[in-house]
């Protein structure tokens, strides 16, 4: 993520239906989304041209969007086209793209009922999201300090703005002590997933094992890998983990469109050492995606 601050790039921006210069894609400061966090988004990958489960982002965006109570006003097909057409107007074959839907500035205060609902969509180069040597010896983490919501507290299957606040933190303070993210617990003290992605863990009894998405989201490269694994004939379990159960496992891995599919090699006082199962799945998603 190193490089040009976000608001000084070349580039174009999709903004509202039309294409505008990158330094010009601006909100106003009394936007509802700052204040109230009133904003869903999307996280995706463009391979050789290709956006990776492009219609399933969609999807999900306008679905994160009906869960905080707002209507985005382009259709599934449209907001897919925009994404190429962004892709396109910046010359990426390989890149990030970040759709994002907002409340704006009509009304300031909680009810937002008559703001005017927003959409742009950026896209950049972006390299994998862990260093390829931190990613090859399998990256450090470490239980953060905050914990996912209940179901009842907050709308956690939404991709909203909102829930990431927790995630800042945790990585944040983990950061400072050295790990490169923060595992999160959630309100139960089961294990719930990393910052940005979801975990899985090769356990004794050669099956993986990962979280059931009840409180946090059912990541699309989860889903994704999910697949990948049983059509290896790896039986994937889908349950309640507890973080003592890391001591029965062998391997461990994190999986999410920034991420990827990179192996985890410590989680507090646990170690791991990445293996065939790793690289399998490395190698597997890798191909689905048209990566090599």
């Amino acid at each position: 993520m190193a490089g040009p601050a976000f608001d000084d790039r070349d580039g174009l921006i999709w903004m509202n239906g039309a294409l505008v210069d990158w330094r010009d894609a601006k909100v106003h400061v009394l936007s509802h989304a700052l204040h109230y966090a009133s904003s869903v988004f999307e996280g995706e990958r463009s391979y050789a041209g290709n956006i990776f489960k492009l219609t399933e982002h969609t999807e999900r965006l306008h679905t994160s969007a009906k869960t905080l109570g707002f209507e985005i006003p382009y259709t599934v097909q449209q907001i897919n086209d925009a994404c190429m057409e962004t892709c396109a107007a910046n010359n990426l074959i390989d890149a990030y793209i970040r759709p994002v839907a907002w409340r704006g500035s009509e009304m300031m205060g909680v009810s937002a009922q008559a703001t005017k609902i927003n959409l742009a969509i950026a896209t950049w180069q972006w390299p994998s999201y862990f260093s390829p040597e931190a990613r090859m010896k399998g990256i450090r983490l470490k239980t953060g300090p905050w914990k996912r919501p209940s179901p009842e507290t907050e709308p956690v299957h939404a991709k909203a703005a909102g829930l990431y606040m927790i995630c800042t933190l945790s990585k944040h303070m983990v950061e400072n002590d050295g790990y490169d993210d923060a595992l999160m617990l959630d309100y139960r003290g089961q294990v719930a997933e990393s910052t940005g992605a979801n975990i899985f863990l090769y356990m004794g009894d050669k099956r993986l094992h990962t979280p059931t998405p009840d409180c946090f989201l059912n990541g699309i490269t989860r889903q994704t890998v999910i697949e990948l694994a049983k059509a290896r004939g790896i039986e994937v379990v889908e349950r309640a983990i507890m973080p003592e159960e890391f001591a029965d496992a062998s391997e461990v891995f994190l999986t999410g469109t920034a991420a990827e599919v990179t192996p985890v090699g410590e989680i507090d006082h646990y170690k791991f050492t990445p293996g065939d199962v790793c690289r399998m799945m490395i190698e597997d998603y890798d191909k689905a995606v048209g990566k090599s």
